[in-house]
């Protein structure tokens, strides 16, 4: 819209929320999400009280002036931490170890000691009425194009329940989501064009990618705060699409500019629209909403947890990709790689063969497609084809067995023969199988041929050699 961004004052700062691939947060319980029947529901209202500064929340009483009744999904996945009726367990290490790296990757200093906090909850999304978070880092930064980006501060924090249905004042949430560990990430109100920001939230995407977290639709949620000069803080919520992130900011300025006109700026919450525009979600919520959770210990980090984490910071998706072309191999495979997190089997197995592209070929291919072949899952198909097995079968290639043989070798080791067994050809004479079913079928295309042939003997033979044999034999023929 050719704004001077910089005559505007424009003051932005992102929030940026992303589920750990953990169980959740203060319990045992697992982070799945289900879509079966629940096995029971409980119904709740919102209660507003009077707080410490002798006041009611003004978000809390927009809130409970709708009415509304809450209604919560239970599942057999659940605990009663998640109903609100029993305390929280300890802080889970996996999702802490998580939320250490990311504050790490993101130059951030950490709390040796932090208390865990309740923030408020207004929505019905928590049946507590408030979430658990706890600040484990702060004062970090990144760079960007255009200068230095700070990291206010990291938190771990438990995501919401999940929001099933509205139907008139009735909300219906499912438990499934309440629990599962988030990391908050804010940065700092440094962000001064849409371009910048747009490059920040590429940016930290990319760093918390390198980390252990959960993938998919609704697994990342991500705000942005603007202001312009004269005009107030407003929150966009669901700012996530890159394609929009540009038009979303100059929409939102364009309205902070005609609210400036009437006099009418608030501050408030808005949810971001697929077309670029936003819409009106509810008031920003007051500043007090955030007392101490008195069920949880003060969180300690040791620094031989803090040094055992440093030793093993995961690499950047950017500095993974320069690593993996050095080795020749083509961007698809690099992204399949990059993709299915096989960088550090690559590496160990890099010491068996100087033949790069069929190490990330096994990895990302023959694996996965083992693994459908078979019915079985892909962890254990991994973990039969474990780094053992793989570097003792790449070792044989050229000696016991050719590298066409490879993948039938790993299908046997799969279907439970020895790693010698497999490797073990039978002495099948492939020629004069040939000639005897050609005798027995004339007339059918190599095709055909090579199917017949192939199943009959399972994988007992490389079909390299029977594609060579079916052209002299045919050859012949004609």
């Amino acid at each position: 819209m050719g704004y001077d961004y910089e005559k505007l004052g424009l003051k932005s700062g992102l929030e940026i929320h992303q589920q750990l691939n953990t169980r959740k947060l203060f319990c045992s319980c697992p982070s799945i999400l289900r879509n079966d029947e629940p096995s029971r529901r409980i119904v709740r209202e919102l209660n507003p009280v009077i707080g410490e500064t002798g006041t009611i929340d003004v978000a809390a009483l927009h809130e409970k002036e709708k009415g509304k009744t809450f209604v919560y999904e239970v599942y057999d996945t659940n605990c009663l931490v998640e109903l609100d009726e029993e305390p929280p367990h300890k802080i889970n290490e996996d999702a802490l170890r998580i939320g250490i790296q990311i504050s790490l990757l993101l130059n951030c200093k950490l709390f040796p000691v932090s208390q865990v906090m309740r923030k408020m909850v207004i929505d019905g999304s928590n049946t507590a009425g408030f979430q658990r978070t706890v600040m484990i880092a702060h004062d970090g930064f990144i760079e960007t194009s255009l200068g230095r980006v700070g990291i206010e501060s990291l938190a771990l924090e438990e995501d919401s329940a999940r929001k099933i249905s509205v139907n008139g004042k009735k909300v219906v949430y499912r438990l499934d989501r309440l629990g599962i560990p988030l990391v908050e990430i804010t940065t700092k109100p440094d962000l001064k064009t849409p371009e910048q920001i747009k490059e920040a939230a590429l940016k930290i995407g990319e760093i918390i990618r390198s980390c252990d977290v959960r993938r998919g639709i609704g697994t990342i949620r991500q705000d942005v705060n603007i202001s312009i000069k004269g005009s107030e803080r407003v929150e966009i919520k669901g700012f996530q699409d890159p394609k929009m992130m540009i038009k979303t900011i100059d929409n939102e300025i364009a309205r902070q500019l005609e609210c400036l006109k009437g006099k009418k700026c608030k501050s408030e919450v808005r949810n971001s629209l697929p077309d670029g525009t936003t819409e009106f979600l509810r008031p920003m919520p007051g500043s007090a909403r955030m007392y101490p959770e008195t069920d949880v210990p003060l969180l300690k980090i040791s620094k031989s947890f803090l040094d055992e984490i440093k030793k093993n910071l995961p690499k950047l998706s950017s500095e993974n990709k320069k690593y993996l072309k050095e080795f020749g191999l083509n961007e698809e495979l690099i992204k399949l790689l990059l993709k299915q997190k096989r960088i550090e089997e690559f590496k160990t197995l890099t010491h068996a063969t100087d033949d790069y592209n069929f190490i990330a070929k096994i990895l990302t291919i023959f694996i996965p497609e083992i693994a459908k072949k078979s019915g079985k899952k892909i962890s254990d198909v991994e973990n039969i084809l474990n780094l053992d097995v793989l570097e003792s079968v790449l070792e044989n290639v050229g000696k016991k067995i050719s590298k066409n043989d490879v993948r039938n070798v790993l299908w046997k080791i799969v279907m439970g023969k020895s790693v010698g067994e497999s490797m073990q050809k039978p002495s099948i004479d492939v020629k004069s199988e040939i000639e005897k079913l050609i005798k027995e079928k004339p007339g059918l295309s190599k095709g055909a041929y090579m199917g017949l042939i192939m199943g009959k003997f399972k994988g007992m033979i490389n079909g390299k050699e029977v594609m060579e044999v079916l052209d002299d034999e045919l050859k012949d023929k004609d």
